[in-house]
């Protein structure tokens, strides 16, 4: 009987801030079962480099010169639609992550990500799911309200009433209502933990819980799917 040989994740990082680039192939090569295996510092690059190694995550730069992140992941798509995106950037404006994933993208992380985050988001990205930053997730949220509120004051109705919040208990345990109520706040797994004084692989647990319990595939959309249902404080 033969073992199965366990493959790693191939990552390829496009940025043309060097030094950036160094210390997030740092920190990806550190972990077990993630391999950086090319490096570039352009979206024209890019397609070369996603050509001959075969990633399955690029980490690609929003800002760049020549050809940007957006253009270049629409690109690499078309090229080779089985590798997965994570755009990264600087700006948290729910336009630009709106812009990034109706491109194609899987996942957009902020530079001022920490290494969990970044750890997190690839991994989730190979696998198959979604990973937005939460600090966008919390202005996507506002900004999917603000819309819901106008929307329905356009549509003739007078004295927008608020959803009733009420904990979803039918569904949910109470530490998992804390938990999505925290994922609302754009709080992020090692943020939950210290406010709820539990260690970050239970967070993670509870995530995973709630996206099961709740059928949907990454946290905006458990986010997106309490807000219509009440069952968190947008504040």
């Amino acid at each position: 009987m033969t073992n199965a040989v366990k493959t790693s994740t191939k990552i390829v990082i496009i940025d043309d801030h060097r030094l950036f680039r160094e210390g997030v192939k740092r920190i990806l090569d550190m972990e077990d079962g993630l391999e950086v295996v090319a490096e570039g510092d352009d979206g024209e690059e890019a397609l070369d480099l996603v050509q001959k190694h075969n990633p399955d995550v690029v980490l690609m730069d929003i800002n760049m010169p020549n050809v940007n992140g957006v253009e270049a992941t629409r690109n690499l798509i078309e090229q080779s639609p089985d590798t997965k995106v994570i755009i990264l950037s600087i700006h948290d404006d729910e336009t630009y992550v709106t812009h990034a994933v109706k491109t194609g993208a899987a996942g957009y992380l902020l530079k001022e990500m920490d290494a969990d985050s970044l750890i997190d988001a690839v991994k989730v990205v190979a696998s198959g799911g979604a990973y937005i930053h939460p600090k966008v997730t919390h202005n996507l949220v506002n900004e999917y309200r603000r819309l819901a509120t106008q929307g329905r004051k356009n549509s003739g109705q007078i004295g927008y009433k608020e959803v009733e919040y009420r904990k979803p208990l039918h569904i949910l345990t109470r530490r998992e209502c804390e938990v999505l109520q925290l994922l609302t706040d754009g709080k992020s797994n090692r943020s939950i933990g210290e406010e709820l004084y539990i260690s970050e692989k239970t967070v993670k647990n509870h995530v995973s819980n709630i996206l099961q319990k709740m059928n949907v595939n990454d946290r905006t959309q458990a986010v997106v799917e309490a807000i219509k249902k009440g069952w968190v404080k947008v504040r």
